[in-house]
Order: C-alpha cells, then sequence, then structure tokens
C-alpha cells in the first residue's frame, strides 16, 4: 500500500474524495439558510470551525470519563455512596459508552452523521443536567449510564465525518487535532475535576463537575447546526440487533465484574460472568459472519479485519490505551494517597506533561508525511524512557517525593503519548473505505473505551492491591510502571506491522 498520510500519494489514506451522500435541507427556513451552501451532489466539506465543533463531541465525553476520579471521595461524603455503588458511578458511564458505540457509528451512517451528532450532544447536556441535580446515589448511577450512552451516540460522528470530509494533508490534521483532544481530555479532566471541587462554588462541592457541561453543550449545539457538513454512507443498512445483543453481552460480562468484583470481594456471579465472556465473544463473531455471509451487513463486519491496518491497529490500540488509562488513575492515586497531597495539586502537576503532549500531538502530521508509521514507533520508545524516569525519580525520592522532580518523567513520558495516540487513530483507518467509515470509527472508538476501562480496572486494581498487601504504594507504583514500559516497549516493536513503515522516501 502506499505510504499513509501523504497527500501527495493517491493512495493515502483514502486520498480521493469519499464517496459521501449530502443530505437535503429540511426545509428553506433561516436556520437553513445561514447553513454553508453546498453544491448538490458535490463532496462534504468540514471546515476549521465544523472541525473545532465536532472535537468538542470528543473532549466532553473524555474528560468526563476522568473527571470523575477526583470527586468520588466528596461524592461518597454528600451522598452516603457504598463502595459498589461509587465503583457503579464510573463503570456505569464506561459501560454504557462501551456497548453502544459501534450501535452509534452505524445510526451515524444511516441517519445521518450530524444528525447523530446533534442527538447525542442534546442527550449529554440533559444527562449532565440530571448528574449534576441527582439526590442519590443511585440516581447518579442512572444518570451517568445515561450519559454514557449519549456519549456513544455522538463520539463515533465525529471520526465518519473526518473520514468522509476530508482528504490527504487536511485529514492528517484533523485527526492529528482529534488524538490530540483526547489526550488533553483525559489531563483536563482531573486537573478541572479538582479545581471545581476546590472551589466549592456556593457550597455545590462536585456538582459542578457535571454541570459545567450544560453550557457547553448548549453553544456547541448551536454552532453544531451552522457549521458541520451533513453527510452519511451512500448504502444505508438496517441495524444488526443480534450482533447488538450479542455485543452487549460479551461487553458487560467483561466489564462488569473487571470494575466491580474486587470489591465485593469476587462473588461467584463475578467468576461467572468472566467465564462467560469469551463465549459471548465467540457468539459474537459467529453472529458476524454468519451476517456477512448471507449478504446482510452486520454490526461489526469482519471484512473490516482483513484491512492490515484495523488488524495491527487495534491489536496495538487496546494496550495503549489500557496503560493510559492506568497511569492516570495510579498517579491520581499515588499523589493523593501515597504523597497526602490535593486533588488539586495532581492535576496542576500534569500541566507540563498536558503541554508537550498537545506540541507532539500537533507535529505529527508533518512528521508523518517524512517518516510514516515510524513516528509512532518513536513515540513509543520515549514513553518508555518517560516511565523508566518515573519510576527511577519514585524509588529515588521516596518518600519525600516533591511533585516538581516527577515533571521531567511526566513530560518525556507525555511528548511520547502525543506521538503514538495522534499517529494511531489515523494509521488504523488507514485502509477502511469511506463507505465503512462509520462501522471503522465505531470499532476504534470502543476499543479505545474498553480499553480505558480495562486499564483501570486491571492495572489500577493490582496497584491496589500491591500497596494494601504489603508491598506499599512506592513499589505498586513502580511495578505498574514497569508493565507499561514492557507494553511501549511492545508498541515499538508492533508498528513494523502498521501501514506506511516502509517508505520510498520523505514527501516532496
Amino acid at each position: 500500500m502506499p505510504p499513509v498520510l501523504n497527500s501527495t500519494d493517491s493512495g493515502s489514506l483514502a486520498a480521493t474524495a469519499p464517496a459521501v451522500t449530502v443530505l437535503p435541507p429540511r426545509s428553506p427556513d433561516r436556520r437553513d439558510r445561514q447553513a454553508p451552501q453546498r453544491e448538490p451532489g458535490r463532496p462534504a466539506v468540514l471546515t476549521g470551525a465544523g472541525l473545532a465543533v465536532v472535537l468538542v463531541g470528543v473532549l466532553l465525553p473524555m474528560v468526563d470519563f476522568f473527571i470523575v476520579n477526583v470527586a468520588l471521595p466528596t461524592i461518597d461524603r454528600d451522598l452516603h455512596a457504598s463502595a459498589p455503588l461509587l465503583e457503579l458511578v464510573v463503570s456505569a458511564y464506561a459501560s454504557a459508552y462501551a456497548l453502544l458505540l459501534v450501535v452509534g457509528g452505524r445510526l451515524g451512517d444511516t441517519f445521518g452523521r450530524k444528525r447523530m451528532f446533534m442527538v447525542g450532544m442534546t442527550a449529554f447536556t440533559l444527562a449532565s443536567l440530571a448528574c449534576g441535580l441527582a439526590p442519590t446515589a443511585i440516581a447518579l448511577v442512572v444518570a451517568r449510564a445515561a450519559q454514557g450512552a449519549s456519549a456513544a451516540m455522538m463520539v463515533p460522528q465525529v471520526l465518519s465525518t473526518i473520514q468522509a470530509t476530508t482528504t490527504g494533508d487536511r485529514r492528517a490534521r484533523a485527526l492529528g487535532r482529534y488524538g490530540a483532544a483526547g489526550g488533553i481530555a483525559a489531563v483536563a479532566g482531573q486537573l478541572l475535576g479538582g479545581l471545581l471541587v476546590s472551589a466549592n462554588l456556593a457550597g455545590s462541592g462536585w456538582r459542578p463537575i457535571f454541570l459545567v457541561n450544560v453550557p457547553v453543550g448548549i453553544v456547541g449545539l448551536i454552532l453544531a447546526r451552522r457549521h458541520v457538513p451533513d453527510t452519511r454512507s451512500e448504502n444505508a443498512a438496517r441495524i444488526d440487533y443480534h450482533g447488538t445483543v450479542a455485543l452487549g453481552v460479551t461487553v458487560l460480562a467483561l466489564l462488569i465484574p473487571l470494575t466491580e468484583g474486587q470489591s465485593l470481594g469476587w462473588p461467584d456471579w463475578s467468576i461467572g460472568l468472566l467465564a462467560a465472556a469469551p463465549l459471548a465473544a465467540a457468539l459474537f463473531a459467529y453472529i458476524e459472519i454468519r451476517q456477512e455471509r448471507s449478504g446482510r451487513t452486520p454490526l461489526v463486519p469482519p471484512s473490516l479485519l482483513r484491512h492490515r491496518s484495523m488488524r495491527s491497529g487495534l491489536l496495538m490500540a487496546l494496550p495503549f490505551f489500557a496503560g493510559f488509562g492506568a497511569f492516570m488513575f495510579c498517579y491520581a492515586l499515588l499523589v493523593q494517597q501515597g504523597l497526602h497531597d490535593s486533588a488539586l495539586a495532581a492535576g496542576t502537576a500534569l500541566v507540563p506533561m498536558a503541554a508537550v503532549f498537545l506540541a507532539a500531538s500537533l507535529s505529527t502530521p508533518r512528521l508523518l508525511r517524512r517518516f510514516g508509521s515510524k513516528v509512532l514507533a518513536a513515540g513509543a520508545a520515549l514513553q518508555a524512557v518517560g516511565l523508566i524516569l518515573l519510576a527511577v525519580t519514585v524509588v529515588a525520592t521516596w518518600p519525600s517525593v516533591s511533585l516538581a522532580w516527577l515533571v521531567p518523567g511526566m513530560v518525556v513520558a507525555g511528548a511520547g503519548q502525543g506521538l503514538v495516540m495522534s499517529p494511531l487513530f489515523g494509521l488504523v483507518l488507514s485502509e477502511v473505505p469511506p463507505a465503512s467509515a462509520g462501522a471503522g470509527s465505531g470499532v476504534l472508538t470502543t476499543t479505545q473505551q474498553v480499553a480505558l476501562a480495562l486499564g483501570v480496572a486491571t492495572l489500577g486494581s493490582l496497584f491496589i492491591a500491591l500497596a494494601g498487601d504489603g508491598v506499599g504504594m512506592r513499589d505498586g507504583f513502580v511495578i505498574v510502571l514497569a508493565i507499561q514500559t514492557v507494553i511501549a516497549i511492545g508498541l515499538v516493536i508492533g508498528a513494523r506491522w502498521l501501514p506506511g513503515w516502509r517508505r520510498p522516501g520523505p514527501a516532496t
């Protein structure tokens, strides 16, 4: 395959204009006359303003995945929640989000990506309001599940819209900003959460971490109507209900016991669910293969995995995002419980990491044109160096670790993560045809969300268990960093199987 992300090569990342159906205007009212006009039949184009608006659809859900971590103690005191209910505040969001992401991508392909983006943002805004006003812990759990489901309707439309309305260098830049938005949101979530909880605005405690989404969502809806183009797949497909149910059982059987099992002492039902997860996954695969062979359109077309970029990229995305989610979780616990600093201090110390992450992410389009997927390998190697530096610093200075001493390792690791995350999205989707953009982006974002949850559930649980079993928080954190370093080294090796590793030479 020709090199990816190179506008000078006709085969790079579907550099030819994608086949996109432009939805007709609903009515000639004032709002439609304000929207950008295009000639009928011409491909939709995503402007800079439109890209900024759809990226809000990435920032809000990602911020809300991480923002709640620093507020859990305050929620516990206010709502008198049990430990399992606090776990559900996190896992209900993650489970609903991961479960419906592929469905959200398919609905966007069928009914229009702009329409589903706005439906998802409207529902997310209302669910955020419900979270902020929740009178009980159970009500908060239900509202968080609604938040996750709403995010699943909104997020897949972002990648699908980028894939369907951009080509060449413009697509590379858009995907770079997409990856940067996701990474910055993780850091911003913990920083913003610390700020809002510490401020205790009008005695509201934790509630502003959700209520802040309401004005952002309202402004996003107004701007989306004006600036986001209408696109959908040329070949609208019916929803694969059997596949959806099988996927739901698989995701729930995996995520629920991993997030709830430890806090409940691993009851029999949690072990049973874990044992059922591979069986449910096998059933899902059987249903999807049978659907495709019979000429129907499955929820996740197995033919997607015929593309090398999808096979190799998803195998790399799963451990990378698991490690990323676990790092953010374990770091927050280390600072607040091990070093006895505040949530605000923990979030503030992430600012240098966020800055270099953003700079590295924005540099990837130019680097990819010249070096291809070697950029991802270099980023993974840099991340490994940063993780090792962090481990050495913690061991050498414990227990009097200053957050300032962690900055060099955080900066190096953040630069490496920026060089991995942004290219990863583009490289995974580089061989997926535009007609399958919704399904492809849905699979990718599902993998991302499941991996984040799995990282917290596995490496996060390992960290907590080690810290409480005599190993100590310092050594527990170092062990988790060592596992993440091994993952980073695996990414360095695995990048050789991604498209764009062997390049004919620098782009001209």
